[in-house]
C-alpha cells in the first residue's frame, strides 16, 4: 500500500518523534510498502527508501535563530501569522499549523491508501480524515507532562506559563475523539489515554516501539566499571525524574564513595538541576556529556555498571529498551509503561521514591552475579519482543482495519447487505 506518514517535527537527535518516524518508515519499506514521510522542521533523517516531503514552517524553535522575528512577507501568510502569534504568546502552535499546511498539501491528494499521523492531531488532520483513511499514533497522554510541569512550579505565573504552552492539548483531545482508529505503544498508555481523552479502549491498537539493535548493541571489548551509573533522560523536565535520582545518589555517597553518575546530555544554563547538585554536594560525582555522537553513546553504555530510568511516567520507555539492547542492567521506576518494557529483566521501584531507588542501586552495585543475570535477560527480552519489523507488521494490520472501516462507512446505508 502507499502510506503517508505525517510528523510535525522529526528531529533525529532529540526526542522520540524522529526516531519513531525513521525506524517505522524503514521497517514498512522493508515489508514492501511505499512510504512518504511528510514532516515539518527539524526534518528526520531517512536512510531508507521512504521519500521525505519537507513542509516548511517559520521554524521559530531553531536554535540557530531562536524566536526570530519573521519578515512582513512571511506574516502575509495566514498560517505563518497563526504560528507566530501562538508562539509569541507562550503557546505551542506547531501541531496546529503543521496540520493546516498538511491539509493544504494533501486535500486534493487521492494517491494514499492510508495517512498515519504521528501525534499531531491538528484540525487539519481531522479535515483530511474525512476524505482519506487516517490513523494516528498517540505515544502517551501529554496531559501527564502538563500536570507534572505545573505541579513542579511554586510561582503562579510559572504555572500559568505551562498551562498556556500546553493549551494545544484541547485541540488534540477534540481531534482524537473523531478518529475511528488509533495506535499507541503500550497497554498502560492505551488505558491512560482512553481515560484522559475519553476514547473507548477498543479503538486502540497496541504496537510497542522497536529498538534499533543495529545501533544499540553490546561492545564486548569494553569492561563495565563498578559503581558507574548512566542516565539518558532529559535533565530539565520534571517528568523524567533526574532530581529523584540525584537525591538517591546523595544518600548513597557516604557508603559508596566510588559512585559516579554519567548524564548523557546537558541541562540549560539556568537549570534547577545545577542548583540541586550544589545543594547535595555532588559536584564531583556527576558528569554531563553534552551532545555526543552515536559511537561515544554506545561506549558510555558499555562502561556503565547500570542504567537508571527514573522517569515518573513513560508511555513506552525507549531509554530502558536501548540500555537493555546494549546488555546494560536496568533499574527503572514503575512509572507508566516501563514495567511492560523491563519485565523481569531489571529492578523496578516506585516513581518519585529516592529511598527505594537508592536501595536498588546499592543492591545491583554490590551483587555482580545479579547484575550479569539482568544484563543477559534484558538483551534477550529486547531481541524477542521489541524489534521494528514486529512493530511494522502490527502497524500494517492497524492500517488495514482503518481502511476497512473507512470503506464500510463510505457505503450508503441503503446499499448495505
Amino acid at each position: 500500500m502507499r502510506i503517508g506518514l505525517l510528523t510535525y517535527r522529526g528531529n533525529p537527535h532529540c526526542g522520540g518523534q524522529g526516531v519513531y518516524v525513521r525506524h517505522l518508515s524503514h521497517a514498512l519499506c522493508e515489508l514492501g510498502h511505499a512510504v512518504d514521510v511528510i514532516s515539518g522542521p527539524p526534518y528526520p533523517v531517512l536512510d531508507n527508501c521512504a521519500r521525505l516531503h519537507r513542509l516548511p514552517s517559520l521554524d521559530l524553535y531553531n536554535p540557530e535563530a531562536l524566536f526570530r522575528t519573521p519578515t512582513v512577507k512571511e506574516l502575509c501568510n495566514p498560517i505563518n501569522m497563526l504560528e507566530w502569534l501562538g508562539i509569541s504568546t507562550m503557546g505551542f502552535s506547531e501541531p496546529l499549523t503543521f496540520g493546516l499546511r498538511a491539509f493544504q498539501m494533501l486535500k486534493a491528494q487521492n494517491g494514499y491508501d492510508i495517512l498515519h499521523d504521528n501525534q499531531c492531531l491538528s484540525y487539519g488532520i481531522w479535515a483530511l480524515a474525512r476524505h482519506i483513511p487516517t490513523i494516528a499514533t498517540i505515544h502517551h497522554p501529554i496531559t501527564v507532562d502538563r500536570d507534572l510541569a505545573v505541579r513542579a512550579e511554586t510561582a503562579l505565573w510559572k504555572k500559568a506559563k505551562h498551562l498556556r504552552w500546553y493549551s494545544f492539548i484541547g485541540m488534540q483531545k477534540r481531534v482524537a475523539t473523531t478518529l475511528k482508529r488509533l495506535i499507541t505503544v503500550s497497554t498502560c498508555a492505551r488505558d491512560d489515554i482512553s481515560q484522559e481523552f475519553r476514547i473507548p479502549a477498543k479503538r486502540f491498537s497496541v504496537v510497542p516501539n522497536g529498538i534499533d539493535t543495529d545501533l544499540f548493541h553490546p561492545l564486548p571489548g569494553i569492561a563495565r566499571e563498578p559503581y558507574r551509573l548512566i542516565v539518558t533522560n532529559s535533565a530539565d523536565i520534571a517528568l523524567k525524574g533526574l532530581h529523584v535520582l540525584l537525591r538517591a545518589v546523595a544518600a548513597l555517597v557516604p557508603s559508596m564513595p566510588r559512585l559516579h553518575l554519567v548524564v548523557v546530555g546537558m541541562p540549560k544554563k539556568k537549570s534547577a538541576i545545577f542548583t540541586l547538585i550544589r545543594e547535595l554536594g555532588l559536584g564531583q560525582r556527576i558528569e554531563f556529556t553534552g551532545r555526543i555522537d552515536q559511537e561515544m553513546f554506545i561506549r558510555q553504555y558499555a562502561r556503565a555498571w547500570a542504567a537508571i530510568v527514573p522517569s515518573l511516567y513513560e508511555g513506552f520507555g525507549l531509554p530502558a529498551g536501548e540500555a537493555m539492547a546494549c546488555a546494560v542492567p536496568v533499574i527503572s521506576t514503575t512509572g507508566g509503561a516501563l514495567p511492560e518494557v523491563v519485565g523481569d529483566a531489571g529492578l523496578l521501584v516506585p516513581p518519585g521514591d529516592s529511598g527505594a531507588l537508592a536501595r536498588a542501586i546499592a543492591a545491583l552495585c554490590n551483587n555482580p552475579q545479579r547484575s550479569h543475570a539482568f544484563s543477559r535477560a534484558g538483551y534477550e527480552r529486547v531481541m524477542t519482543h521489541f524489534t521494528w519489523r514486529a512493530a511494522a507488521h502490527k502497524t500494517v494490520a492497524a492500517y488495514r482495519r482503518t481502511i476497512d472501516d473507512y470503506r464500510r462507512l463510505a457505503v450508503p446505508a441503503t446499499t448495505r447487505g
